[in-house]
């Protein structure tokens, strides 16, 4: 497979036709993949589409597809073919400050990169903290959960206007079929699928560009990278993560009132439903009291902790409610 020559898509005002069939290619050793990637550096700019496919992905579950979006084709990074080594060659990209990585909900993937291949996602562009963002932006109030889903993304006509009917079928293959993304060879359809999951990003990333403001831009970069540390929990894991992004110079004398945390309250054993309460009674209370996103590890886990990311004001009036939620004093 032909690599393509390194791109400059550091200029945001080129428009990309997404409507365009993709070329997709299918990685199963690094050589196959862009040198300008693999090797990043501050001399460009690049922006890749970024999704992760697997086996009930997160810490604990199996990643089996990485999909990678470029101005000219997609490459889906097969992880189990190319085993251990191939992820470990996308390390430095992923990991790097000179690749934005544009991707719809970074949390279980990151998680998933942390746990089973020790890589600290970096330097996101999260589609779905961007839209909040700009909703709040133009006015709209915020609300809890508000969190746009990848298709109503790509529905809207400001960003894609897309329709994304397969990706509902695609949930209920999945539903009966867990394994689905650990078939090999892959089919024409899983390929389409997974290309589909990054085919529009680079094009969603050129319209929210245009649409946030400086501040907003900071709240993306500093909230992706709290977003990205958010199931990663383990003592001591924060310390060898890169530094969070500071402010613009035309903000910082906001910093005190603006600056957003990360807090990982611990639950005891057997008191999570407590939290959670009828029908999700109580968490829904603590988050419509707070300006904060407040989640939990679910199925995936890990289930003996919440996680709560705000301003801190927010964050600390979230943790107080959820301790006194389990009868726990605040420290």
């Amino acid at each position: 497979m032909a690599s393509p020559a390194s791109p400059d898509n550091s200029d945001l005002l080129t428009e990309i036709d997404h409507q365009a069939p993709a070329l997709i290619h299918v990685v199963t050793k690094a050589s196959q993949l862009p040198p300008f990637f693999l090797e990043p550096s501050c001399e460009q700019n690049l922006v890749v589409g970024f999704d992760c496919e697997g086996v009930a992905l997160a810490r604990h579950g199996q990643l089996c597809i990485m999909q990678l979006a470029f101005n000219d084709g997609i490459y889906l990074v097969d992880a189990l073919e190319g085993g251990g080594d191939l992820i470990q060659a996308c390390r430095p990209a992923l990991e790097s400050a000179y690749v934005t990585k544009v991707i719809h909900d970074c949390k279980r993937d990151s998680e998933a990169l942390f746990y089973q291949y020790g890589i600290r996602l970096n330097n996101v562009f999260d589609t779905q903290i961007s839209y909040s963002l700009i909703e709040e932006q133009e006015g709209k109030t915020w609300k809890p959960d508000d969190h746009i889903s990848f298709v109503d993304l790509l529905a809207d006509e400001r960003y894609c206007g897309i329709s994304y009917n397969e990706k509902e079928e695609v949930r209920g293959l999945l539903k009966k079929n867990p394994e689905f993304w650990k078939q090999r060879p892959l089919t024409e359809r899983m390929k389409r699928v997974a290309a589909d999951d990054v085919k529009f990003l680079l094009h969603i990333h050129q319209k929210m560009v245009r649409k946030l403001g400086p501040l907003s831009r900071w709240q993306l970069k500093l909230r992706g990278s709290l977003y990205c540390r958010c199931f990663c929990v383990d003592a001591g894991v924060y310390q060898d993560w890169p530094d969070l992004p500071g402010p613009p110079d035309e903000i910082e004398a906001e910093l005190s009132e603006l600056q957003e945390i990360l807090s990982a309250v611990d639950v005891p054993p057997g008191k999570m439903g407590y939290i959670i309460g009828k029908k999700g009674a109580s968490i829904l209370r603590i988050k419509e009291s707070c300006k904060a996103d407040i989640f939990t590890g679910g199925a995936k886990g890990p289930p003996d902790k919440v996680f709560v990311i705000g301003i801190m004001k927010e964050v600390r009036k979230a943790e107080a409610m959820l301790r006194g939620r389990i009868g726990v004093r605040s420290m």
